[in-house]
């Protein structure tokens, strides 16, 4: 994934097949699925990969225990199924995990318990481990800082967990290991029109200022959240069709919930669930959902919302989490879909519209389904296009890095069999062994791997989605970004400015996600 030899390929001026707009967990799985069907397919990110709300979900692979309450059951149904091949296809990335419910009322046990024994069934043989009802002494054993006044005991069920933006960089390297051409910091600025039809797209790399103009033969909105902004720049006369909503989520030291359990609370003050799930070795606990006007590239969470997810989770721990434990809090949109435009696809997760000019959107939907949307999504640009209408492949394809047996304790388990590469460098160089921050495993071959084969360009991309420190921990984020700004300037040629306008940019963003410490206040 060589960001000159793909831009390179973009001055030959062909004309490609599928063109996607959008590089998040929609566009990449789109650009996954119609390159390993053979089609010439290029994809340009305004900003990095996953920079928007695909790096920020619970980072669960999961049918949606919240749908099954409200009686979705086909969606259910139609998640757990590509909860089960999302787990086949990326082993290294989705794992295992056991989530726990504890119960203080007499009739939770059998109303949830039951309810997640369906949940069991509709997975079938893809499911991942029986539900289990729990007493009081097991349901305390499998997570000790439950809070045990009025306990009565539990309940165990499994659903998938992984790293999302992980997920989102293997799948870009996936689609350029099927010949597709993935960009980031190119912006769509315009859309080349032939007799009101579009036929390609007018793009800006952002880091060079050069523009280009790109033929294809169907281009496809893949931008979630903004939607709306390249639906407008085909027609400003478009109706909206996106209503964003945020949630938040905090990120607490282990200590909070020490065992390897999860747990879910199965009912908030607004009807939401809320979640606890251990992950690198910290506790995400989330989410919330709270109506925006405006769709943001970087939303801030508001107090309002961390004290919610605060008060909820301190009903349920024997130590309760203050403003001060917090370690990072991150906020993401959800593109939720007020419904415009002709149909071509529709199901209850996700929507695929054509516009009169024929720009195909595909908006909704979540990253456990995210296959069966591009899937969709493909199907509906063949057709359009009148492209060959090959059957997709992606059921059974493996993503970038697939390993079996993944040790998920070992320090490089996210990448896979790439990790034997970046082991490969520190062999060569022991100095690359060396760990950028105390506080984390992450050692500067990553660095050297995430610049020379990932596509990273800004200290930014390293610290927030190649690495997940921003996410885990703002402040040690911080104290390492002017490390990773000198080792990305050797490995990019770029002078001392570039470090200081680097490490300057990023403590501005990091403050978004370090809350003022309201600790004496609590």
């Amino acid at each position: 994934m060589k960001r000159q030899e793909m831009t390179d390929q973009l001055k030959l001026g062909d004309e490609w097949d599928i063109c996607v707009i959008g590089g998040g967990a929609t566009g990449l799985g789109v650009a996954v699925d119609a390159a390993s069907r053979g089609f010439r397919t290029v994809l340009f990110e305004r900003f990095d990969f996953a920079k928007g709300t695909s790096s920020r979900s619970t980072k669960l692979v999961h049918g949606g225990v919240r749908y099954l309450q409200q009686g979705n059951i086909r969606l259910v149904m139609d998640a757990l199924s590509e909860r089960g091949l999302m787990m086949k296809n990326a082993p290294h990335l989705v794992k295992n995990q056991s989530f726990v419910i504890p119960n203080y009322e007499w009739w939770e046990s059998p109303f949830y318990g039951f309810g997640l024994k369906a949940y069991d069934w509709m997975a079938g043989n893809l499911g991942l481990g029986s539900t289990e009802f729990l007493s009081l002494e097991e349901t305390l054993t499998a997570a000790p800082t439950l809070d045990p006044t009025g306990l009565r005991g539990g309940i165990r069920y499994h659903d998938g967990q992984f790293d999302d933006t992980r997920m989102a960089i293997h799948l870009a390297m996936t689609a350029a290991d099927h010949g597709a051409v993935v960009l980031n910091y190119f912006t769509v600025e315009d859309f080349i029109k032939d007799s009101d039809e579009i036929s390609g797209v007018v793009v800006t790399d952002s880091l060079t200022g050069i523009q280009y103009r790109i033929r294809a033969k169907a281009v496809i909105n893949a931008t979630g959240v903004f939607s709306d902004s390249i639906l407008h720049m085909d027609d400003p006369e478009a109706a909206t069709v996106i209503s964003p909503s945020q949630g938040i989520h905090i990120v607490l030291d282990k200590e909070f919930l020490p065992e390897d359990t999860a747990i879910m609370i199965p009912r908030t003050d607004d009807g939401r669930v809320l979640f606890a799930v251990p992950w690198h070795h910290k506790i995400i606990v989330g989410t919330t959902d709270t109506p925006v006007e405006h769709p943001d590239i970087e939303p801030l969470a508001r107090e309002q919302e961390i004290d919610f997810v605060l008060q909820h989770i301190r009903d349920y721990l024997t130590k309760e989490p203050t403003y001060a434990d917090i370690r990072s809090v991150f906020c993401g949109q959800r593109p939720l879909m007020k419904g415009a435009g002709k149909t071509a696809a529709l199901s209850r997760d996700h929507q695929i519209t054509v516009s009169g000019s024929g720009l195909i959107s595909i908006t909704g939907g979540k990253w456990t389904t995210y296959r069966r949307m591009a899937e969709d999504t493909v199907n509906v640009a063949l057709q359009r296009a009148d492209l060959p209408m090959t059957l997709s492949v992606t059921a059974a394809l493996p993503i970038h890095g697939y390993l079996e047996e993944t040790d998920f304790e070992s320090v490089l388990y996210y990448y896979g069999t790439d990790q034997e590469h970046i082991l490969a460098m520190v062999r060569e160089e022991p100095s690359l062994g060396e760990q950028i921050h105390d506080h984390f495993p992450y050692i500067k071959a990553e660095i050297y791997w995430a610049v020379y084969e990932e596509m990273c360009v800004m200290i930014e991309d390293f610290l927030a989605r190649r690495s997940r420190m921003l996410f885990l921990d703002a402040k040690a984020s911080v104290e390492a970004a002017p490390l990773v700004a000198q080792l990305m300037a050797t490995l990019l040629h770029k002078d001392e400015a570039w470090i200081r306008q680097q490490v300057d940019a990023y403590n501005l963003l990091a403050k978004n996600y370090l809350p003022t410490d309201k600790s004496t206040n609590v």
